[in-house]
């Protein structure tokens, strides 16, 4: 049998079950993360024309480090490839890693936006792949600030904390969705989903950190072994 979802009651495929549950016993999940708290960052532009150099360095910062990793990007490289002078990029960013904390900070604010809750969908499975490909269609702009940013925590002792922030965070949100998957019926009662949930968070991240390396035809076959995987880490086949 194969689990059909449905939302706010409707009926899909001839057969009604309670759709995503939008209450019930889930973890709560802890505010996002702010990067750029205590920041001494640059006052922001307030021209049109200062705003746009700022977006063209972020865009070029952004590239480079998906392109070269973090340690291998070099400020004059950014503003070269931003087509600014390099004394712009300190108008607007003290250092290289206050921009790369923007471009995190930026990618934590589309992850807050993202709505986890499988939509209505045919079934069980076609929700888990639909919420994947979701939420990696948002992310993988940002792949390269991920990629510079695993590097940049190795090699600052100082962003090590604010990784375990993003890693509460997201887990946290994670274990949430798993919880209200649960609650559907045909859900297993015997999942670990504190596991299943630091599994699969560090997963994704890994999978974004890569994903600026993998062409299309590469990442769906992998979005539709995840979504398997967690078809059946999650629900009873009948």
């Amino acid at each position: 049998m194969t689990h059909k979802v449905v939302q706010s009651g409707v009926v899909q495929s001839g057969v009604t079950e309670p759709g995503i549950p939008d209450s019930g016993v889930v973890q709560s999940v802890p505010p996002r993360p702010r990067l750029l708290d205590g920041e001494n960052l640059p006052a922001a532009p307030r021209q049109a024309r200062s705003r746009e150099k700022r977006a063209q360095l972020l865009t070029a910062g952004l590239a480079l480090f998906g392109e070269r990793g973090y340690e291998a990007t070099a400020v004059d490289a950014i503003a070269q490839r931003a087509g600014v002078a390099i004394g712009s990029f300190y108008q607007h960013f003290r250092t290289k890693k206050q921009l790369l904390l923007v471009l995190m900070d930026q990618l934590l604010e589309r992850l807050e936006q993202l709505d986890l809750r499988p939509k209505g969908a045919a079934t069980i499975r076609d929700g888990l792949r639909a919420l994947l490909q979701s939420a990696f269609a948002r992310d993988l702009a940002f792949g390269g600030a991920y990629r510079a940013w695993r590097e940049a925590i190795l090699l600052d002792p100082s962003l090590r904390p604010r990784q375990e922030q993003i890693e509460r965070w997201t887990r946290a949100r994670v274990t949430r969705v798993f919880e209200t998957l649960l609650q559907l019926p045909g859900a297993r009662r015997d999942v670990n989903v504190p596991v299943l949930a630091r599994l699969m968070d560090r997963f994704f991240w890994d999978l974004l950190g890569e994903a600026t390396h993998l062409a299309t035809s590469e990442l769906q076959p992998i979005l539709e072994s995840v979504t398997d995987l967690l078809y059946h880490a999650l629900f009873i086949d009948r």
